[in-house]
């Protein structure tokens, strides 16, 4: 086989595997996603074996930044009876504050695990309900596998499943 044919065939395929490692590594490297992936600190705080529910009022739906170094995650502070709540949802830029369809004032239903933060029991939730027509979802039930950690294909076939 002729130099120049060899080449037509194998660059293309050198192209294709430098391009498919170089996303990879700007994405881990991405400042605005850091500490979001399932190997960091933050992911590991949340324990699937211990979840819980309750209901409260939204106060407010704001950014806040959960761990030193993190990223900023949408959160809401919430009431329940007289105990004021902090609950982290997500990483902002898989949902706004804006984008998570809370306001303050709604009655949600959360489901989720408590963790020691800085000193602050705080609830990371796996989903947020509001009524019996809306819910946010944020991690899987199952294991706690955080939604913006999966493929486009698996979240749009997680997203496409009726409630539970």
């Amino acid at each position: 086989m002729s130099r120049i044919r060899r080449f037509w065939i194998f660059a293309p395929l050198a192209a294709l595997l430098f391009l498919a490692g170089t996303s990879s590594l700007l994405a881990q490297g991405d400042p605005s996603r850091k500490g979001w992936g399932l190997e960091d600190p933050y992911q590991k705080l949340y324990n699937p074996k211990e979840i819980e529910k309750f209901k409260a009022r939204v106060v407010r739906v704001f950014e806040t930044v959960p761990l030193p170094g993190m990223s900023p995650a949408t959160a809401l502070e919430v009431r329940e009876g007289d105990k004021a709540v902090l609950v982290h949802l997500c990483p902002s830029w898989f949902a706004s504050p804006a984008q998570v369809g809370f306001r303050p004032g709604d009655i949600v239903t959360l489901r989720g695990a408590w963790a020691e933060i800085q000193g602050r029991d705080v609830f990371i939730a796996a989903k947020v309900k509001k009524g019996d027509t809306y819910e946010f979802k944020a991690r899987l039930t199952r294991d706690g596998t955080p939604l913006w950690t999966l493929s486009a294909e698996e979240l749009a076939r997680e997203r496409a499943k009726p409630e539970d």
